[in-house]
């Protein structure tokens, strides 16, 4: 299934319809470009997507050479308009495609295609041996509480945002269809995932269910 098929909507939307889905959108990919070391020579974008983030690591580490991995062909053709042409693209899951050594991993929104804390954890594994010493891994996701109670007030307040473009029947469509698709795994759960496959953990950033988090080797 293609990013635009997953959402129900075009391609051509895909830039301007993720910031009505997606509340702290554009902060939450300033922070993890800002984390990059600028000394960066080499950035992997697992879920690449149409190059937002990789993008932005651009930005913090201008001489680095972006390594882009999604399943989605049509999806890289507008990442490799974005990026410049020394950014290199593998149309291939990241669950399945090798993970070049690298100085840094990133990920916005990709990483909840991941459907069990056990493919997870290989993945976090592989991640870990792919990157130089001191490199790190940034990833930008829904992280919601384990708290069944915080957990209903931050999905009210991702409705809320969806509201500001959407009826609320709209909304409550979009969040029941995510939650059959996409696995969100709560905070403790993903830091303790990352931090068994060696690296060392911190929050970002953090609001309601979402959050940025580094581990680093």
């Amino acid at each position: 299934m293609s990013v635009a098929t997953h959402l129900g909507i075009d391609l051509g939307e895909y830039d301007a319809r993720i910031r009505t889905f997606i509340p702290h959108y554009e902060e939450m990919l300033d922070v993890a470009a800002g984390s990059i070391d600028p000394r960066s020579q080499i950035i992997v974008d697992l879920g690449t997507g149409t190059g937002a983030l990789s993008a932005r690591c651009l930005r913090t580490a201008p001489q680095a050479r972006i390594i882009g991995i999604d399943a989605d062909s049509e999806i890289l053709k507008a990442a490799a308009q974005r990026l410049p042409t020394s950014a290199k693209f593998i149309c291939s899951s990241f669950l399945r495609a090798e993970i070049p050594e690298c100085d840094a991993v990133v990920a916005s929104f990709a990483l909840h295609h991941v459907q069990s804390r056990r493919a997870k954890a290989k993945l976090y594994s592989r991640i870990t041996k792919a990157l130089r010493p001191g490199g790190q891994v940034v990833t930008v996701d829904c992280q919601p509480s384990s708290s069944v109670t915080l957990s209903r007030r931050q999905r009210e307040a991702w409705k809320g945002h969806l509201m500001r473009s959407y009826s609320p029947a709209e909304a409550d469509d979009y969040l029941e269809a995510w939650s059959h698709e996409d696995f969100y795994v709560p905070l403790d759960s993903e830091m303790e995932l990352i931090q068994r496959a060696g690296l060392a953990v911190e929050i970002l950033w953090r609001k309601d269910s979402f959050a940025v988090l580094r581990g680093k080797k």
